[in-house]
């Protein structure tokens, strides 16, 4: 048989290859699939469609023992996916102090909210005696 193709030994027997190609497509499903993972991970608890401001200074945050009070550019207020009434706000937050005294007070508000909407729940949080307030942002793009 010399002369024969097709990856056979001088004896009839198969030459055993490493194909490459489905390997590559493994390493890139198995990245894609942790990149896609990594980028679930930092999910707000506040409500959706909240553009958040930019910040050079951002830090990954804790979820746990957090409420985020979520301020939109329409000035309403949710509480944590619940959109809730000024009066509903501070009755949950006094409820919330009850319960959890070391508890977190975490603002998620759009950029294009006003000022005195999030100074508001910030003022009243502090009222209410909490004393670990946060503002969630976004890490700024470099070069802005």
């Amino acid at each position: 048989m010399a002369g024969s193709s097709g990856g056979a030994t001088s004896d009839g027997r198969k030459k055993a290859r490493i194909e490459i190609i489905p390997l590559i497509d493994v390493i890139f499903f198995l990245l894609a699939t942790f990149v896609l993972f990594t980028l679930s991970l930092n999910k707000s608890n506040g409500v959706t469609g909240i553009s958040l401001p930019s910040s050079d200074s951002s830090e990954p945050r804790d979820p746990a023992g957090t409420v985020t009070i979520s301020v939109t550019d329409a000035g309403t207020i949710a509480w944590n996916k619940d959109y809730i009434s000024l009066a509903e706000f501070i009755d949950r937050l006094r409820a919330y102090k009850a319960a959890e005294p070391e508890g977190r007070i975490l603002i998620n508000g759009d950029e294009a909210a006003l000022f005195n909407a999030a100074l508001y729940v910030f003022d009243e949080a502090r009222k209410a005696g909490f004393q670990r307030i946060f503002i969630e942002t976004k890490v700024r793009a470099q070069g802005r």
